[in-house]
Parts: C-alpha cells; structure tokens; sequence
C-alpha cells in the first residue's frame, strides 16, 4: 500500500526516501471506507488527506432542493480532501463518499504544516499539489460556462478513460449537469460510426 504511495510522491516531485520517511513514517494512517461511507460530510471540518490507494470517491454538495450535485470524482492515485476545508480548516460544503469498498492512506493536516514548515521540498510538493487542485478547479469551471454537454461529455471521457467503468451513470450525468436520460441519448449518438460522404 505504502509503495504506491511513495511512486505517487516522486512522480510529483523527486523527494529523498529518508525525507520522506522523517516526516510521514509513522504519520501515513490507513483508513478503510465500505461503499456509501462518507470521508467527510457537509459543514465537518476536513482534518485530513487521504491518498486512494484502491477504490473510487465523489465530492458533492446539495442544491437548495436538496438535489446531490457532484463535482468532482476522486480515482486511484489521486489526493482527495475538501481542500478550501483543509487548507483554511473551515466548515466544509461539501461530501465526499465511497462510490465502493475504498483503501486510503491519510495523512493529518498538522502533519502536512509541519513538513511544509520544515522541508523546502515538501513545501514545493504542497504548491505543487495546491496548483493541480486549482487548475482542476478552474478546468471544471470553465466546462460548464464555455462547454456544452456533448464537449464536456468527451472532455471527461479524455480524461479518465474508465471513467463509465467505475462511475455510475447517474453520477456521471449529475457532474455533466445533464439527466441520466439525456446521457444516454448522447452516449448513443457518440457511438454511431460517421457516415462518409463520397
């Protein structure tokens, strides 16, 4: 378990292993979630970072109807945690939960600030990981102002491949912000092969 997370590290940034252990060692927590299980909920402090080591999350909030709306799938060798939560240990607005049985590595936010105050390296590691989680937001962003639903349909095909393997339709469709009816019709549309014209 341990493992891909240390390859998950150096691939983001080269950090020494003893660094790596000085800090985190005996600070890397495993935490199981079954399906449906929460990791954190609306208006709970996020007190963590979880490392996914196995399993599928969805981060989602609830429309003044009390519609779920995700934003945001969370997928193996991914960092998920309500970050505005963390970062500014504030209430946070948003869920998220286990789409299946999940294995985690967390890590406690203390734990976090004190490599960051420490260690040049782990304090790059922390922007650089700060700078994905904003472009990714501002990516997600712009899709729904800029994107229609087919666009947006292919954009996340492009970037997780398997997403329609692992995420259920309905999910899938309240992140397009489209119903589960009209992404069908689209994936359907999608599959037809292009008529040639000669």
């Amino acid at each position: 378990m341990y493992s891909k997370f240390r390859a998950r590290v150096q691939k983001i940034l080269a950090i020494p292993e003893e660094e790596c252990d000085a800090f985190f060692a005996s600070e890397k927590i495993p935490r199981t979630l079954n399906a449906k299980e929460f990791f954190i909920r609306e208006n709970e402090t996020c007190h963590e970072i979880a490392f996914v080591d196995k399993g599928v999350l969805r981060m989602y909030y609830l429309s003044p109807d009390g519609k779920e709306i995700n934003t945001m799938f969370f997928f193996e060798n991914d960092f998920a945690t309500s970050f505005q939560s963390l970062l500014l240990q504030k209430p946070s607005r948003y869920f998220i939960q286990a789409l299946d049985d999940c294995e985690l590595i967390t890590v406690a936010y203390d734990t976090l600030q004190n490599a960051y105050e420490h260690s040049q390296l782990w304090n790059k590691f922390g922007r650089i990981i700060a700078e994905k989680s904003y472009i990714i937001s501002e990516k997600r962003i712009e899709s729904l102002l800029f994107l229609d639903a087919e666009e947006c349909y292919l954009n996340l095909v492009k970037t997780y491949p398997k997403v329609f393997d692992q995420v259920p339709l309905y999910h899938i469709a309240s992140y397009l912000g489209i119903e589960r009816e009209s992404l069908s019709r689209l994936r359907k549309k999608l599959s037809k092969p292009k008529t040639i014209v000669t």
